[in-house]
């Protein structure tokens, strides 16, 4: 009798491990048909959507791609703000909704051009391209995961990426 129940519940807690949010994302969204039905359906134009991606102390803005791309295919990039500053160019020790990166994850529609340079973060020890922005629209304040729907933020390190 002991050993049924601790086998009941070493299987109950194997079964409770599985289905943890461990070892789901937790950024939430849409189902793989729902997110590639929308993307086939998204207006285009002269423009990228781009996701922010905010990481602590790190210095790229997030994801850009051309409408009807696949996330798959979309660029970390550095944004240059001499023409449009991007939407949370904000303190980053001001009051908790009002800073840097308040906007994570949110979706934009992003108006410019990439320019010739690539810039280098030192924060992720990268060169990424460089996106100068010209106008940006919100799209989206809760789009869900980006490139799968396992996708899990942490906002001390890059975790969120495309699998090419």
């Amino acid at each position: 009798m002991n050993r049924f129940c601790l086998v009941a519940v070493g299987v109950t807690m194997l079964t409770q491990c599985a289905t943890s949010p461990m070892g789901k994302g937790n950024m939430g969204g849409p189902t793989m048909e729902e997110r590639k039905a929308a993307i086939a359906s998204e207006p285009t134009g002269n423009f990228y959507y781009g996701r922010r991606y905010y990481i602590e102390k790190t210095r790229f803005w997030g994801y850009l791609k051309k409408p009807r791309d696949s996330w798959q295919n979309a660029d970390l990039v550095m944004m240059d703000e001499s023409k449009k500053h991007v939407p949370d160019r904000l303190s980053e020790d001001g009051p908790p909704g009002h800073r840097y990166g308040y906007d994570n994850n949110y979706e934009y529609r992003l108006y410019g051009y990439y320019t010739d340079k690539k810039t280098y973060d030192p924060n992720s020890n990268q060169f990424l391209k460089t996106f100068m922005l010209t106008d940006y629209q919100l799209v989206s304040k809760d789009p869900g995961w980006l490139f799968r729907p396992d996708d899990t933020y942490n906002p001390y390190r890059i975790t969120v990426y495309p699998h090419r």
